[in-house]
């Protein structure tokens, strides 16, 4: 074990131990009102809040949807802006109750921190983003080049790994903040941003001129994105997880916000057990039972909420792709309902 993870692991271990003494996460977020959402520190179409300090997101989706399970109000939620170094801690610590920040579950990550990935709900890969006028059409001709990226992060592995592989020099030029490392991409101070295809999208709509900065094919690493929870409190886990799962099977089912309401009176099982008409699903996760109902009404299934945040009709203008679901040829699969 590294000296890096060991304060990590003392924290979560700190951070546990509390908990165990006291109230569950489930009776904290009652108790309080509402879920204490940790985000990115501002990424279009998955954390980003407006001028009003409204946040919007895929991955605020999954708070606002976790709110609606618990309270049956998907606005009982406050946000914690968080850094890619300080976001296990924050967690850890119990300074949120979830982080739903674009986060990739990695085997270390899920077996030596303390925390637990509830499921993903954007799969990714990591790319490169370049000026146009470089002239560079394949991440194969970066040779040399200095790479923007952020700290406390994968990408920083997956760079060294990449650039070792095909035996090209390069040099890291790494910041905590993401606006930080947009900023000196965007002054010139290096050649190339390195993050998450689907960060790429979003942060080029920050830069000066988006339209002369184009990412490139090359995709060097899985990033399955994700909730993820505090380890030793399986009534919260299965609380995050399920609600992930409900949006997925929604879209599946053909449960939309639109028609929730009318869909309650369906003939289909796999339907009624999900909008609480049959058995009490609700009830065994510390909730009730119209906890998919009022994720749904609320919030949206997975499709809507996809479309609605980095669609093809969002300045992101991301298309399905793998993150379709596995019955139209994508990875989304979520357990059923019974």
């Amino acid at each position: 074990m590294s000296n890096k993870i060991l304060p990590l692991v003392l924290g979560a271990a700190m951070g546990a131990a509390a908990t165990a003494a006291g109230a569950t996460t489930l009776e904290d977020v009652k108790a309080k009102g509402h879920i204490q959402c940790g985000v990115s520190q501002g990424l279009p179409g998955f954390s980003n809040p407006d001028a009003q300090g409204n946040w919007t997101g895929l991955d605020v989706d999954v708070c606002r949807a976790m709110a609606a399970a618990v309270f049956g109000d998907a606005s009982a939620v406050k946000y914690t802006p968080l850094s890619a170094k300080e976001r296990f801690t924050a967690l850890q610590s119990g300074e949120v109750d979830v982080l739903s920040r674009n986060t990739t579950w990695t085997m270390s990550r899920d077996t030596q921190l303390g925390l637990n990935f509830a499921g993903v709900n954007y799969y990714d890969g990591q790319g490169f983003m370049v000026r146009k006028d470089l002239g560079v059409t394949s991440a194969l001709e970066l040779s040399g080049a200095s790479v923007c990226t952020n700290t406390g992060t994968t990408t920083e592995l997956n760079v060294a790994d990449y650039f070792r592989a095909n035996n090209m020099p390069y040099e890291i030029v790494a910041f905590e903040k993401a606006d930080e490392v947009v900023a000196a991409y965007d002054a010139g101070r290096c050649d190339v941003y390195t993050t998450d295809a689907s960060g790429l999208y979003a942060q080029r709509l920050k830069l000066t001129n988006p339209g002369d900065h184009t990412v490139l094919a090359e995709i060097i690493s899985k990033e399955p994105l994700g909730p993820v929870v505090r380890q030793g409190d399986d009534e919260w886990f299965n609380i995050a997880k399920w609600t992930l799962n409900a949006m997925i099977n929604a879209e599946e089912l053909g449960v939309t916000s639109a028609n929730v309401d009318e869909m309650k009176s369906s003939d289909n099982p796999s339907i009624k057990r999900l909008l609480g008409v049959e058995g009490a699903f609700g009830e065994a996760i510390g909730i009730g039972n119209d906890w998919a109902y009022n994720i749904i009404k609320n919030v949206g299934n997975y499709e809507e909420a996809f479309n609605a945040n980095v669609g093809p009709d969002t300045p992101l203008g991301i298309s399905r792709g793998v993150n379709a679901l596995w019955s139209n040829g994508g990875f989304l699969y979520a357990p059923p309902v019974r």
